[in-house]
């Protein structure tokens, strides 16, 4: 493995890891942070794992993951603090029209090729999977918070993923990833450092699926 390739497996699980910070969430005030940060370990572990399959990529990212300590990603875990879902009802544009699922998709697809940039926010330089999402939805004046602990209580939960619709946003890993469903069984995201904003077959699965969130009118089937 050369420097180069090992550099960016790091800032892989790196760029995970932090997202895993803001998006981390105590589930029970009566938790421990030990348990919660043994919990947030093994989910960044499993999250590096799925996004190596699914890139085509070495496995060593998740086993880089899955050797970090969880006393030191609790360091990188947020205060508890609660966040209050908006309503059932459908997003409207800054024009004052409803907005709807197929809008988002077309919205989306505009920024393939953008590339992944932790933090990032503008399509110039790069963004992240939150920051992409956010701007999608900006774009059709409907507006999201940044982070993906914070676009999940947004909208209105959508039951299965048989059930999603183009336009809905799938939460993984406890809200460390989010991406915008296309239907069909493909979904669109900005995955990982060294990778750029594409649509892919959806590896979102039950047993790592933490929510699906309609914003707007679902799109088509």
């Amino acid at each position: 493995m050369s420097m180069t390739d090992a550099i960016g497996r790091i800032q892989t699980i790196e760029a995970s890891l932090q997202q895993l910070a803001q998006g981390a969430r105590v589930s029970a005030a009566s938790s421990s942070s030990s348990s919660v940060s043994a919990a947030s370990a093994a989910d960044a572990a499993s999250f590096a794992s799925a996004l190596s399959s699914a890139m085509g990529t070495s496995s060593s990212s998740a086993s880089l993951a899955s050797g970090l300590s969880a006393a030191g990603l609790g360091s990188l875990l947020p205060a508890a603090g609660s966040t209050t879902p908006t309503s059932g009802a459908a997003a409207v544009g800054a024009s004052g029209g409803a907005v709807s699922g197929d809008a988002v998709v077309a919205a989306a697809k505009k920024y393939i090729g953008v590339p992944y940039v932790w933090g990032g926010t503008n399509p110039a330089v790069g963004m992240d999977c939150s920051g992409f999402v956010q701007r999608v939805f900006k774009d059709l004046g409907v507006e999201l918070p940044r982070v993906v602990s914070d676009q999940m209580q947004k909208g209105t939960p959508v039951a299965s993923l048989a059930e999603a619709k183009p336009g809905d946003l799938l939460v993984s890993y406890g809200g460390e990833h989010i991406s915008i469903y296309l239907g069909n069984g493909k979904a669109i995201d900005a995955p990982v450092p060294g990778q750029t904003i594409q649509i892919r077959d959806a590896w979102e699965k039950y047993s790592n699926l933490t929510s699906i969130r309609r914003i707007v009118p679902a799109g088509g089937s």
